[in-house]
Order: C-alpha cells, then sequence, then structure tokens
C-alpha cells in the first residue's frame, strides 16, 4: 500500500482539491487497493471546518467527491504514516521541512508541479487569496496523473 498525503496551509483548498483528485483517478484505474490518500493542514487555524465552498463548488463540478473532509493539521503521526507528502507552495514546503520529526520524513516532500519538468520550483497559488479555484483544479489535473505513474513506477 502506497500512502499519500496531501498538503496545503489550510487544508480547506487546494489539498482537499487533491486528495478528491486523486482518488478519482485511483478509482478510474482500479488501484484503489495499492493507495491510500489523505490531506492535512501545516497550520491549525482551520481545524475542523470543511473546504472552503469555493473548492467544494469546483469538487462538485467535477464529479468529486468531499464528504467527510473537514481540516486537521499535520502530526508526527501522518509523517510516519507517509510514504509522499506533495505540498502546493515553497512557504508550505519549508514549513513541512521544519516540522518533519526526521530527514527520512524530510526526504518524503516533494513540491507538486515539480513533477513537471518544465515547472520545476512553480507553486500552485492559493485560491483562498485568488479565488481561481477552477485555475487550482487545472493545476492539480495536470500533475496529479503524473504523480500516480510516478508512484507506481517508483520513479519518485
Amino acid at each position: 500500500m502506497t500512502n499519500v498525503l496531501f498538503v496545503c496551509l489550510g487544508n480547506i483548498c487546494r489539498s482537499p482539491m487533491a486528495e478528491a483528485l486523486f482518488k478519482k483517478l485511483v478509482a478510474d484505474r482500479g488501484l484503489n487497493d495499492q493507495f491510500s490518500i489523505e490531506s492535512r493542514a501545516t497550520s491549525s487555524e482551520e481545524q475542523g471546518n470543511p473546504p472552503h465552498p469555493g473548492a467544494r463548488k469546483t469538487m462538485k463540478a467535477h464529479g468529486l467527491s468531499y464528504a467527510g473532509m473537514h481540516s486537521e493539521p499535520i502530526s508526527a503521526a501522518g509523517f510516519d504514516w507517509a510514504d509522499y507528502i506533495i505540498t502546493m507552495d515553497s512557504q508550505n514546503m519549508f514549513n513541512l521541512q521544519r516540522m518533519a520529526p526526521s530527514q527520512a520524513d524530510r526526504d518524503k516532500i516533494h513540491l507538486c508541479m515539480d513533477i513537471l519538468p518544465d515547472h520545476t520550483g512553480e507553486e500552485i497559488p492559493d485560491p483562498w487569496y485568488t479565488h481561481r479555484f477552477e485555475s487550482t483544479y487545472q493545476a492539480l489535473a495536470s500533475t496529479l496523473p503524473k504523480w500516480l505513474t510516478a508512484f507506481q513506477t517508483h520513479a519518485v
């Protein structure tokens, strides 16, 4: 079983969208028995809150389920559980690197856009600020299938 954890600041916009989309990609390929997917926050500010209304609207428009999702901050147990931690921007990458209990945990952390060779180091902007939820979805839709392939082929 491969455990994939998506992380953003509040776990109400980008990471739940990534979780929902990745779950759909995995299900569509018949790989549910090979992957476990969750999402977390680097901040406890939104703890317990459901996804942002804009994220819910976008997920619904693309046939993604957000049932039962609520914000939860990452913990030492989350680092331990995850085989891969995918984050959306450099600030959260920095925070995760700082929070990681060990070097082995730091080695699990990847910037989402880095899977696209021409977009290494690029960020997926937080739609909480930009209100561009569809753009966020499109960025995730361009990267997550490539992450799935990389996980399957152990290319990461």
